[in-house]
């Protein structure tokens, strides 16, 4: 593939040399009829010539709106890119495509994927881009904008079976749990694929993420009980930090010395009211303990 890039090309101000054409046209017109009148054919050629020249003229006026390019070419070679909003003009025999420089989003489909641990996920993306090189957005690729489509979900689908859906160890990015680092990833990718045809990828964000419906109940499930065992670990954490605490000051304190019958009794007491789910119900003991 040649290596086309964006050159500028001068360009003339449209609007001196329209005023220019009108003149001529009414010039072509005067001549026409004077030389009707007079039966002069040689003003009524002239006036045709005038006419036919002032037309062609027309055709290189064009119109370049703000954020727009206009990409010059003559007989399939590429001339140059012209930016200068307003009415312009080049030679006639120039074709003139116009591209958009606005900022642009596209927005992906529901793609369904598996994710880096095999499971199937549905996942979709927002891509915010923008044409940076007109010149290879025109003659590099057939439609830059269904390029940039397909592309992109292209990059989303790759994106998505490196890493996975949960964060199942300290320090692993996953696709829900490191938002940032997963859209920098996702640009990344997406500007590498469409580099070629003079885009720049501005921002690419994950807009919808979740497990398939037919997995979803499960993976619920499985969530729910990972949150279930990391609440009961800090709780069982924190009551064994509170029976140590408590013991150690009924020790230092001389409150009551324990044997380490009764210290067992204690600890298990202390551990059933800190680590029980529901309210624990007193029991008076009268007698001794033996």
């Amino acid at each position: 593939m040649s290596d086309i890039r964006e050159r500028n090309v001068s360009s003339i101000s449209g609007i001196p040399l329209l005023i220019l054409f009108l003149a001529m046209i009414g010039a072509a017109i005067f001549l026409f009829v004077t030389g009707g009148q007079s039966r002069d054919f040689v003003r009524i050629i002239g006036a045709a010539i005038l006419f036919v020249a002032t037309i062609f003229g027309m055709i290189g006026l064009y119109k370049v709106e703000p954020n727009q390019s206009a990409v010059l070419s003559l007989f399939g070679k590429y001339i140059g890119t012209v930016r200068t909003p307003g009415l312009r003009f080049n030679n006639p025999f120039y074709s003139k495509k116009k591209v958009s420089l606005r900022v642009r989003n596209f927005e992906s489909g529901k793609l369904k994927v598996n994710e880096l641990d095999g499971s199937p996920i549905e996942i979709a993306a927002i891509v915010v881009w923008e044409v940076s090189d007109s010149a290879e957005a025109v003659f590099n690729v057939d439609s830059y904008e269904s390029f940039v489509q397909i592309q992109s979900e292209a990059a989303i689908r790759a994106m998505a079976t490196s890493y996975p859906y949960d964060q199942h160890e300290d320090g692993q990015i996953s696709l829900r749990s490191h938002p940032a680092e997963i859209s920098e990833r996702l640009k990344d990718e997406i500007q590498d694929r469409l580099a070629q045809a003079g885009i720049n990828v501005i921002e690419a964000r994950i807009s919808h993420l979740a497990y398939s419906p037919e997995i979803a109940q499960a993976m619920l499930q499985r969530q729910q009980a990972g949150a279930i065992i990391a609440a009961r670990q800090k709780i069982v954490e924190g009551a064994v930090g509170m029976v140590e605490h408590a013991l150690d000051e009924l020790s230092q304190k001389g409150v009551v010395e324990l044997d380490q019958e009764r210290r067992a009794t204690m600890v298990s007491n202390l551990l059933v009211v800190l680590c029980s789910d529901r309210a624990t119900q007193p029991v008076v003991n009268t007698g001794s303990l033996y």
